[in-house]
């Protein structure tokens, strides 16, 4: 049976075989029969490696453990509002926390990196994924955007429609609009950065390289 515990770039979890390249969690979101029950439980949403010194949890969803989540790829872990672990994949987080530093002063380790971004990603009385709003001709490449009702990546002079796949269809970035951005603004700015993780930032068919 395929589990519902795949990341969409709009944060929800769907079932979709396949692992993607980026694993995670958002706490405990299952019940004792393995049903989603809510959409995070905390605020520490982490992006980690598929693998780390041969630790595998098997069966997946265990009662009363964390939910584990798997994404596409990094861009679609930023958008869904996940951070980089702390501890698997450490010089990733050591990086991220170094630029976030430069970029809130006065906010820094984990906690305060996780309580801002919640503010970013969800709606405090809805529980849904906020939605912010961009000029689109200033974002960053691994941003994503709402287009037509559907995430697309930012990339260069495109936008790259996700699917759990891979990306798709390939459209021109719009200019002089102002976009509805999906991945949170802090997380935006360390893109916009100069973010270059270890682990894949871009599944493979963003550059062309197939699915």
């Amino acid at each position: 049976m395929t589990l519902q515990n795949r990341v969409t770039p709009l944060g929800e979890l769907v079932a979709e075989p396949g692992r993607g390249l980026v694993y995670g969690n958002r706490g405990c979101l299952h019940d004792a029969s393995g049903r989603i029950r809510r959409r995070y439980s905390g605020k520490r949403w982490i992006a980690c490696r598929l693998q780390f010194r041969g630790r595998q949890r098997s069966p997946l969803m265990q009662p009363g453990r964390f939910t584990e989540l798997f994404f596409l790829d990094e861009a679609t872990a930023f958008a869904a509002g996940h951070r980089p672990c702390a501890l698997c994949r450490h010089e990733d987080f050591v990086r991220f926390t170094r630029l976030w530093s430069e970029l809130h002063r006065g906010h820094v380790g984990a906690d305060a990196i996780d309580a801002q971004l919640h503010t970013e990603r969800v709606d405090p009385e809805t529980r849904a994924q906020l939605r912010h709003e961009a000029p689109i001709d200033e974002l960053p490449d691994g941003a994503f955007v709402l287009q037509e009702k559907a995430p697309c990546l930012v990339l260069g002079s495109e936008l790259l429609v996700w699917t759990a796949a891979g990306y798709a269809t390939r459209v021109p970035r719009p200019e002089r609009e102002v976009a509805v951005l999906i991945t949170p603004p802090s997380l935006v700015a360390i893109l916009r950065a100069d973010w270059q993780p270890l682990v894949p930032l871009l599944h493979p068919s963003a550059l062309g390289a197939g699915a």
